[in-house]
């Protein structure tokens, strides 16, 4: 490990996504030469629409270039995770500092910001997984022209690229950055469908998310000002060397300070108000990201800060994570049971996950942090296969369309049977429940966690609130089986303009939603698949959580 260099092979994943992303503006520019983009909700321009020849060949050249923008947005995963492979899990660093002495006389050896290990090839390798499956649930809303392609691609790599460098920060203030690299294009993809609803949940999650980071900023510049250190080992070894630092109360403050605003990522109460809104306002497939994604670099961002930074501490930081795991989970879990739309009702269910995903590392001291670690990262791998899943099997049953009410899913299960099988099966593994078997085996190991911690009433809690889970997803799983409602009569619309009524008649090119609906389905039968072979097979799993925590702990 070089003092000062950089491995550019280290970062080849990440050169790969930026690439794609660059790509993917530069093939939007060349082929939409003074284009006007879609108006309010997707539709075209205002104005008089030709009939004919003309309208259809201008739709068939915008599904052709949004199919085009997907398939180049899905080469910077797919060769990120080649790149991840090829490097190896081998550690190897950049961006290092030389080793010296921090104040108060504490010894450090040479530190590195950037650092590839078992750890962060495995986030990067399901991350990009994630973004695949995204860009294949995104085919619907750019085949409606809902959002322009170009930069609906773009953004969702940079967001990508933001959790790629995540799983490999060593220091506070990288991490932070790759925090905000991860969210910060969520912002605009939330609101890029020009809608009410959108640029409020935009709004909402902007102003807390600013509120968040500058806690986290407050938090960091404290604990800077006392060991000397960003470095997540070197503050670890400064607090541990020095019990003068660690029993201020200023310390204590900037642990808090700097948890609660990556708390904020994972929506744990009470920093949670944001995603209900959030998820019901941004398009489908952005809803998605945000409860896998998102949650992923929360879960990655919290464990790296706890595990190795703030490790001499957790005396103090468990019992407070405690707290808020008990308090996210109830409050996600009884808030869901009142939600009449699928999207907040999901919301509120990942609320509720992230309390039992919190739960091994609040009980975790000394010896037992690696295994809290290793139940942490299985839950979390499980977890998120079924909420993707479930988010596929949603865009499959409501395509372009908002998530809508539980009402809407009626009359599902004879619609599109293979979407409704697989959105239950999903709704069973979240709860837990057979034959969702991936769910079951994450609840599992979260309980075991909390006992093996000497906490049987945190594994009491846990339990209790998974019954209550059970209330609601039943309720979204049973309303597809519902009969759908008889259509209430229309009265009669005056006659349409010429104008207007050529724009109303204009078609999607023939073939377009085939192709959209064979992308959709594959989407949907790759995560149900996975979430099937990992609950049959849930050992590989729990032995890539292992090396996880090896490399973490």
């Amino acid at each position: 490990m070089t003092v000062q260099s950089v491995d550019h092979a280290a970062l080849a994943p990440v050169y790969a996504i930026v690439a794609a992303a660059v790509l993917a503006l530069l093939v939007d520019l060349v082929l939409t030469p003074g284009e006007r983009r879609p108006a309010a909700g997707g539709r075209p321009p205002s104005g008089p629409v030709p009939a004919g020849s003309g309208a259809s060949e201008r739709d068939r050249s915008r599904w052709g270039r949004g199919a085009l923008l997907l398939g180049v947005g899905a080469l910077g995963p797919v060769a990120a995770i080649v790149a991840a492979l090829v490097v190896g899990t081998g550690r190897r660093g950049t961006f290092c500092t030389p080793g010296g002495v921090l104040p108060g006389g504490v010894s450090v050896s040479p530190s590195c910001s950037f650092v590839v290990d078992s750890a962060s090839v495995a986030v990067t390798v399901f991350g990009c997984a994630l973004a695949l499956v995204v860009l294949g649930m995104s085919v619907p809303i750019v085949r409606d022209n809902t959002v322009p392609p170009g930069e609906y691609v773009f953004l969702l790599l940079c967001s990508l690229a933001g959790l790629v460098v995540l799983a490999s920060a060593r220091d506070l203030l990288t991490l932070l950055v790759a925090v905000e690299t991860l969210t910060l294009p969520v912002y605009v993809l939330v609101g890029l469908v020009r809608r009410p609803a959108s640029a409020e949940a935009a709004v909402t999650f902007f102003v807390t998310s600013v509120v968040a980071t500058t806690l986290t900023l407050l938090g960091i510049g404290l604990l800077y000002g006392i060991v000397g250190a960003v470095h997540l080992d070197r503050v670890a070894a400064a607090l541990a060397a020095r019990p003068d630092a660690r029993d201020l109360p200023l310390v204590g403050a900037a642990a808090l300070l700097v948890l609660a605003g990556l708390l904020f990522k994972l929506a744990a109460a009470p920093f949670h108000a944001w995603a209900p809104a959030t998820y019901d306002g941004a398009p489908l497939p952005i809803a998605a990201w945000l409860g896998t994604a998102s949650k992923l670099g929360g879960a990655i961002a919290v464990v790296v800060t706890v595990g190795i930074a703030l490790r001499p501490m957790l005396d103090v930081v468990g019992p407070v994570l405690a707290v808020v795991a008990v308090g996210t989970m109830t409050v996600g879990n009884l808030v869901a049971l009142r939600q009449r739309r699928l999207l907040r009702l999901l919301a509120w269910s990942s609320v509720a996950q992230t309390g039992y995903l919190l739960a091994p590392l609040a009980v975790a001291r000394g010896d037992e942090l690696r295994d809290a670690i290793a139940g942490l990262a299985g839950f979390t791998a499980l977890y998120l296969v079924a909420s993707v899943g479930v988010f596929a099997a949603v865009v499959a049953l409501r395509s372009a369309g908002d998530g809508g009410t539980l009402d809407d899913l009626a009359g599902s299960a004879r619609r599109a049977p293979w979407a409704t099988a697989a959105f239950v099966l999903g709704l069973a593994g979240l709860a837990g429940l057979p034959p969702g078997l991936a769910g079951l085996f994450a609840k599992v190991v979260v309980i075991k966690a909390a006992l093996d911690g000497s906490a049987g009433w945190l594994a009491v809690v846990i339990a209790l609130n998974a019954v209550i889970g059970l209330a609601y997803y039943a309720r979204a799983a049973t309303a597809c089986f519902a009969p759908p409602a008889e259509p209430a009569p229309v009265a009669s619309a005056p006659a349409l303009e010429p104008a207007v009524a050529a724009a109303a008649v204009t078609e999607l090119p023939a073939g377009s939603g085939r192709a959209s609906t064979a992308v959709v389905g594959a989407t949907v039968v790759l995560t149900a698949t996975a979430g099937v072979t990992l609950g049959a097979w849930p050992q590989w799993v729990f032995d890539v959580a292992e090396r996880v925590a090896n490399a973490l702990a």
